[in-house]
């Protein structure tokens, strides 16, 4: 069985579900850990009972020196704050546990993963991470890391000196900007191939897991994941649309990856109504109109 971990707040409600609901058809055997930001994440996904799923509330587990660091920074910084200490709180929660695979909430699995854990497996390293591999258009490695938060599976033990290394850094420094070679959680993974060579595999077959800011440089059939980063709801009409993000998407993408994945929203968002649950923009509308812009701007050149 594989053990994912993911992370979110009420607002991203929508994705989490349709994140357990794209694992539920192709994940095969496989327990996903919650953890839930605030607790009325927590007292949702209770009422939910979601199959295969075990909740974590953070604010049962948030150590001092999370404590300490929480007003220092925005909730998404936070965020970022906590990513390393995710696997860790699975581990501490179940003995049992041999790895854990943190994972975005805004991922879709599209088929079965096993080949991403079987390129690890047979590198015989303990932390896998994975290349932003951006597209020549796209390409942000300066700023925000050549490699990406988005999937990173830790072995118990084995793989702790690489993540307790990243946990300190976060709680170090950990904000939205770039700074002194840094910007939130991700830049530190910049040089673990070289720093943490005997622990850490970069996953090498770079079609496995896509995202829009590649979608124009690979063929997504091939993808096992995709991560839906950007993609928001926004208010439309005293209703809710989608933002698709600052990308460019060709139609075959729109029609085979997107418009599947918005299904599972919708699913996700019927789900929730159904539950009493109030379901709110995730952006602004001011925000989207200064995104579209730069999209523009960025294909006159």
């Amino acid at each position: 069985m594989e053990h994912y971990v993911t992370l979110f707040d009420r607002l991203f409600l929508p994705q989490g579900l349709a994140l357990q609901l794209s694992m539920e058809r192709h994940a095969g055997e496989y327990l996903l850990w919650i953890l839930c930001v605030d607790d009325e994440t927590y007292e949702v996904l209770t009422k939910l009972s979601l199959p295969n799923v075990r909740l974590l509330q953070l604010s049962s587990l948030e150590t001092e020196e999370l404590k300490k660091v929480k007003p220092t920074r925005s909730k998404g910084e936070y965020c970022w704050t906590l990513t390393p200490f995710a696997p860790r709180f699975v581990f501490e929660s179940d003995n049992s546990v041999y790895r854990v695979t943190y994972i975005d909430a805004d991922m879709w699995f599209r088929k079965n993963p096993g080949s991403i854990f079987q390129e690890f497996n047979a590198s015989g390293k303990y932390v896998l991470i994975t290349d932003h591999a951006y597209a020549p258009e796209y390409d942000s490695s300066a700023t925000s890391g050549q490699y990406c938060v988005q999937f990173m599976t830790f072995i118990r033990n084995e793989g702790e000196v690489v993540r307790k290394w990243w946990e300190e850094k976060c709680l170090d420094w950990c904000y939205a900007h770039f700074e002194d070679g840094k910007f939130g959680d991700q830049k530190y993974l910049d040089d673990w191939s070289e720093r943490f060579n005997e622990y850490v595999h970069v996953l090498s077959n770079k079609e496995l897991i896509l995202a829009p800011w590649n979608a124009t440089r690979y063929p997504y059939g091939n993808a096992c994941v995709w991560h839906f980063h950007s993609l928001r709801l926004i208010p439309k009409h005293n209703a809710l649309s989608i933002f698709f993000g600052n990308y460019y998407l060709s139609k075959i993408i729109r029609h085979n990856i997107y418009a599947p994945y918005i299904q599972d929203l919708h699913k996700s968002i019927d789900i929730l109504v159904r539950y009493g649950v109030q379901v709110r923009p995730q952006i602004t509308q001011t925000f989207v109109d200064q995104m579209m812009r730069n999209l523009r701007s960025l294909f006159k050149r």
